[in-house]
């Protein structure tokens, strides 16, 4: 009978707050969306085999072509361990919380004593009620914090896709570079066996030879290193790409996209930024977690244990007038006395830590803010340096090349010149990819400083390696 009343109070209670239930996907239907909707990509959790034969097939495909920045997006949201660890992790998340919104159980427990002829059986089962009275508010914080986690993964899938993009411009500027570096080199040699011969003939001067060699040694010297960072650089796209095995030997282009030829008008940055930054919504979301924990400590601070139960006695002797039974039942409720913790600790912690939610949100509207109005700034200025750079030096510098080249033909100029003028326009054109590769990483720190999805490049050009995201941050 007690067990039976225990039993219909526990579903009642279970009804009563709504037990959160498990979603068929994971909870991966919120970061589905926010991919699709702010990056125009596809994210699968891979859970069973066939969902990793479509994954892998897709990938095939993709690294069967030249590879593109948006193509590297892809497979690395496909194909990429750590973004299917965070993934993992948000189903974490949604276990805790269907774990929070389920009814405390019961605990039941029986002795059995004997002696002297007598058997005594003891059992009573035991509730927490106090557990059962907050789980409606327990559960909704619950639900909050999973929201938060939910924040988290799509602001893990932003970073991967982040990196992976700026890897990707970066392993393509670095092998532009390499193949200009090539071009020139055989300019280089061209040179200096021409010297070489002409020094032969008495027509140039030992002090021309060596200039030629020095010329061919230093562009010798700036391809191997050019080299190097295109290896580096690619190497950080396939850590990025999650590839291994054959799936490293994938083609990218031979060059970077060319400019756009004007920039989207201003607007206004900021507001959007607000609205729109993963990590801004997610501190958000830890604030109303933290303010709903505070309320509820405030509200249960003088009783943190409130126990009913019921218990049951069976007892059997032997006597002079044969075997006697008795049963005895009655409840049982479990107090905690606060004669030491009245409660000020636990709500003092709460309202710190509401308190600190608080000042973290407000900090992160003033940074994000800031990080909005920097990153719209580089990505403008890089646009006009690169722009031109196209429009200006480039075209001046092949002029003065033309006209230096006919000069040293019509003898009016010498070796020394004629080359200074060649590593000039040399350094002019490498500046111009690295140019274009900056403007391409401040359009990608923009759209980050808008979306959410980690720090940006920085603009500094530096051949930095990002390393794939392994997991979300707890």
């Amino acid at each position: 009978m007690i067990a039976r009343r225990f039993a219909i109070a526990v579903a009642s209670a279970a009804v009563l707050s709504g037990c959160a239930q498990f979603t068929p996907d994971g909870g991966m239907s919120a970061v589905r969306d926010a991919a699709r909707g702010a990056i125009a990509k596809d994210v699968v959790k891979i859970t069973s085999e066939d969902d990793a034969r479509r994954a892998r097939e897709r990938v095939d495909a993709l690294l069967a072509a030249p590879l593109t920045s948006d193509g590297a997006v892809q497979v690395a949201l496909l194909n990429n361990r750590g973004l299917q660890a965070a993934y993992n992790d948000l189903g974490v998340s949604e276990a805790d919380y269907v774990a929070a919104s389920l009814p405390p159980n019961p605990v039941v427990s029986i002795a059995r004593t004997a002696g002297k002829g007598s058997v005594e059986i003891e059992a009573s089962i035991v509730l927490n009620i106090l557990a059962l009275f907050t789980l409606p508010a327990r559960s909704e914080i619950a639900a909050r914090e999973f929201s938060q986690a939910q924040y988290r993964t799509v602001e893990t899938t932003f970073r991967l896709a982040a990196e992976t993009r700026r890897a990707w411009i970066r392993a393509v500027a670095a092998q532009e570079l390499v193949n200009y570096l090539l071009q020139a080199r055989l300019s280089a040699e061209a040179a200096a066996d021409l010297m070489t011969r002409l020094g032969e003939t008495g027509a140039a001067s030992k002090l021309d030879q060596a200039r030629a060699g020095a010329f061919n040694a230093e562009i010798a010297v700036q391809l191997a290193q050019a080299r190097l960072r295109a290896r580096t650089d690619r190497e950080a796209l396939i850590r990025a790409l999650g590839a291994w095995g054959k799936d490293i030997d994938f083609k990218l282009p031979a060059s970077l996209p060319p400019l756009p030829r004007n920039l989207d008008p201003a607007t206004n940055v900021e507001v959007e930024a607000i609205q729109r930054r993963v990590d801004v919504l997610m501190a958000r979301r830890e604030l109303d977690a933290t303010a709903k924990a505070l309320g509820l400590t405030q509200a249960t601070r003088y009783i943190s244990l409130l126990e009913l139960g019921g218990g049951g006695t069976f007892e059997r002797s032997k006597g002079a007038e044969g075997t006697e039974r008795s049963h005895k039942l009655g409840p049982e409720l479990g107090l905690e006395i606060p004669i030491f913790d009245f409660g000020e600790t636990g709500v003092r912690r709460a309202r710190e830590a509401y308190l600190r939610s608080l000042n973290r949100l407000a900090e992160k509207a003033v940074n994000v803010r800031s990080q909005a109005r920097a990153a719209q700034q580089a990505y403008r200025a890089s646009y006009e340096i690169a722009r031109r750079y196209q429009t200006s030096v480039l075209p001046l510098r092949k002029t003065v090349s033309d006209e230096a080249l006919l000069r040293y033909n019509g003898m009016l100029i010498d070796v020394f010149e004629l080359l200074t003028t060649v590593r000039e326009s040399i350094a002019s054109s490498m500046a111009a990819i690295e140019a274009r590769r900056d403007f391409l990483l401040a359009d990608v720190d923009f759209q980050t400083a808008i979306i959410g999805g980690g720090a940006g490049s920085g603009g500094s050009g530096e051949s930095a390696a990002p390393a794939a995201t392994s997991a979300a941050a707890h």
